[in-house]
């Protein structure tokens, strides 16, 4: 889940500079002349995004230009132009470009290798990104407390370890989109909660980040399944039945569920196909949640607004969760 909170400038004008009026610390233009408030601050991040030189490193300075526009401007709609293209460069990551590195010439095998290497590393570095705020392990150590207490320390570790594993996915790919974060907040029988700097405008990136999570959660949970076989442990088993339930409950497409935001990029006839897939889902499996899940995407599906245009990514992204997340949770957990 997660919390926007309003973005912040530091030693914002208290007086507008054109004609002297008083400014209250919200506005973005003066109600006096109409002058752009942080004229000066929207400069110098025109100057840091044109000076970039990642997509990522742009989109933070770019968004940030655009929570200090009013609404309505032109500024605000080439902004929001330039954001929309550098996200569909941004999203695919450094893998696809290892990749297309290979197919010019021999040596770009070598450079595919070194560039999956060190994608690899970044997401490495980024799960030890959390647990290097006093936050996210004070939160994560009550929550573990609680945990052992209901069930016992091995599984209360691997079942927080899961959960931090899915809020690590949002923000990797939060960071991907150059939109600013706070590190995991654990909640006792919640879950965890991010909170953002900036908003997702579109319904593209908050399907993106929506379907992180789960993707990422759906990893650990593989990665707990393959444990409990490789060393015959019913404890790594309960791991990954449970967070395959977790990640298949967040597909819920339901307030701020990851399910939700996921639903806002659809078609109507996208949700019909997902409907479709969840029935198919549920017949295979007669897992009750996905019953629930069914119930709800056929009340989303007849929503009047959808989007416009197809999301093609983001329904691959649902159904391969669908489907792959139902697996994993009805097989049964040895004793």
């Amino acid at each position: 889940m997660s919390e926007l909170t309003a973005p912040t400038v530091e030693n914002a004008p208290r007086v507008c500079p054109q004609c002297g009026t008083d400014l209250a610390a919200f506005l973005l233009s003066c109600p006096g002349c109409g002058a752009l408030v942080h004229a000066a601050e929207l400069q110098r991040l025109a100057a840091e995004a044109a000076a970039a030189t990642q997509p990522t490193d742009a989109l933070v300075a770019w968004r940030r230009a655009y929570a200090l526009l009013p609404a309505s401007t032109r500024q605000r709609e080439v902004i929001e132009a330039k954001i929309e293209a550098l996200v569909r460069v941004a999203e695919n990551g450094p893998v696809p470009a290892a990749k297309a590195a290979a197919s010019k010439s021999p040596w770009g095998w070598i450079t595919a290798g070194l560039g999956v290497f060190v994608f690899i590393l970044t997401k490495a570095k980024l799960l030890l990104f959390g647990l290097t705020k006093m936050s996210t392990l004070l939160s994560m150590f009550v929550s573990f407390g609680v945990y052992w207490s209901l069930w016992g320390w091995p599984f209360a570790a691997g079942f927080v370890l899961s959960i931090y594993v899915h809020e690590m996915g949002h923000i990797a790919m939060l960071h991907r989109l150059g939109i600013r974060c706070t590190a995991p907040m654990f909640i006792p029988g919640f879950g965890a909660l991010i909170r953002l700097r900036e908003s997702l405008p579109t319904a593209r990136e908050e399907a993106l980040v929506g379907l992180a999570g789960p993707i990422w959660g759906l990893g650990a949970a593989v990665a707990a399944f393959a444990l409990s076989r490789a060393l015959d442990s019913p404890m790594y088993g309960a791991i990954a039945h449970f967070g395959a339930i977790i990640n298949l409950f967040n597909l819920i497409p339901v307030w701020q569920l990851d399910g939700s935001h996921a639903f806002r990029a659809f078609t109507r006839t996208q949700r019909w196909i997902i409907v479709g897939t969840l029935a198919a889902a549920w017949l295979a499996t007669d897992l009750g949640l996905l019953l629930i899940i069914l119930i709800v995407a056929v009340y989303r599906a007849f929503e009047k607004e959808a989007a416009p245009t197809p999301n093609h990514r983001a329904l691959g992204e649902f159904a391969f969760l669908v489907a792959t997340l139902s697996l994993l949770a009805s097989i049964p957990v040895r004793h």
